[in-house]
């Protein structure tokens, strides 16, 4: 398999929205400025509906709530480094306990 071969193949991981509110304008900015630091292509699928991980309002248009299970995919060069970077985002909650205690 050739380097750009690699380099194009499409790595997917399975994510939970655990916010309360969903999310939201915040975590929807959080989501596409990291994603916007790397090379791959970012996209979140959520059913049949696909959204640009990079643009904040493709992000807001999934309308996705609080348990809703999302499919990140990261075709690229940094495809895997993306997807971990994002996921733990959303492991973290976008930070969004730190906000309620401060």
């Amino acid at each position: 398999m050739s380097q750009e071969a690699v380099g194009r193949e499409t790595l997917t991981r399975e994510v939970v929205v655990a916010n309360s509110q969903g999310l939201h304008a915040r975590p929807a900015d959080m989501l596409a400025r990291e994603a916007r630091k790397w090379q791959s292509r970012i996209e979140l699928v959520a059913d049949a509906q696909r959204a640009d991980g990079k643009s904040i309002l493709e992000v807001l248009t999934l309308a996705a709530e609080a348990g809703t299970r999302l499919v990140v995919e990261a075709t690229g060069p940094d495809a895997q480094q993306a997807l971990e970077a994002i996921g733990s985002l959303f492991e973290r909650g976008f930070n969004e306990h730190e906000r309620r205690e401060s």
